[in-house]
């Protein structure tokens, strides 16, 4: 079963594509005439068209579960990664696109943690998941309706955890999951969505960046008289200890 593919290959799938390229093109307007390095995770294919050049073409990393597992061809730049260890450089990526991913994870903690280090110091991820509060989240003919749906309150909590700073939020995807599906009111449609009910959209679109300060304890320095034998303490590193997830009943 190959949801994500399949669902993509379907007229309400190229549909709902069409919409959310539309909102991510909002947030990243200047994907075109800026050449940048952009990662998608996930099953990012419908999307990285937008910001793929051939002076700096994009990439894709889809993770080895069900949902994102199978795909047709993409111009030999795809590849099945395990979300605990992504086989990239620290610091490659000027972008990051995160979609169909965070939900389906079983470890959500690490993978925004392997975001974190191969996302540049003054990169951006936009992260695309399931809203708990919309239709899309129980549509389990579609990749919107696996996993574990979010509030922008649970999202913003694992975020910070991961070492993220929110810096924009907006609900996308009004459009109704069944039913009949027309083309051309849709784009209207996500207009009175937005306008009337901005928090009850399909999916929570987020974009974020690093704290890199996260990991520092803010307190004065100390100065050691000379002489002292004193043990060189551990200094902040890369490696990441993970949190306890944040519960679900503190976040709603």
């Amino acid at each position: 079963m190959h949801i994500a593919a399949n669902f993509y290959a379907s007229r309400r799938g190229r549909l709902a594509a069409r919409l959310l390229a539309q909102r991510m093109a909002a947030f990243w307007p200047e994907g075109g005439a800026k050449a940048v390095r952009t990662l998608g995770i996930g099953y990012a294919l419908p999307f990285l068209p937008l910001w793929d050049r051939a002076e700096m073409p994009c990439l894709s990393a889809r993770l080895d579960t069900h949902v994102t597992r199978q795909a047709p061809p993409w111009h030999g730049r795809d590849c099945i990664a395990n979300g605990l260890c992504l086989p990239f450089e620290d610091l490659k990526f000027d972008r990051i696109v995160l979609i169909h991913a965070l939900e389906i994870s079983e470890d959500k903690s690490s993978l925004l943690r392997q975001v974190w280090k191969i996302l540049k110091d003054d990169g951006r991820l936009l992260l695309v998941v399931p809203n708990r509060a919309g239709l899309w989240a129980h549509a389990d003919n579609s990749p919107f309706g696996q996993g574990t749906p979010f509030s922008r309150r649970q999202i913003s909590r694992w975020l910070g955890d991961a070492c993220f700073h929110a810096e924009r939020h907006e609900d996308a995807l009004y459009i109704p999951p069944a039913g009949p599906c027309p083309p051309g009111p849709a784009s209207m449609v996500e207009w009175t969505g937005r306008t009337l009910f901005p928090r009850l959209g399909g999916v929570c679109m987020i974009e974020a960046v690093k704290d890199i300060y996260a990991g520092i304890p803010a307190r004065p320095a100390t100065i050691v008289p000379a002489g002292l034998g004193l043990r060189r303490a551990r200094v902040f590193s890369r490696l990441f200890t993970p949190r306890p997830p944040p519960g679900d009943a503190q976040n709603t």
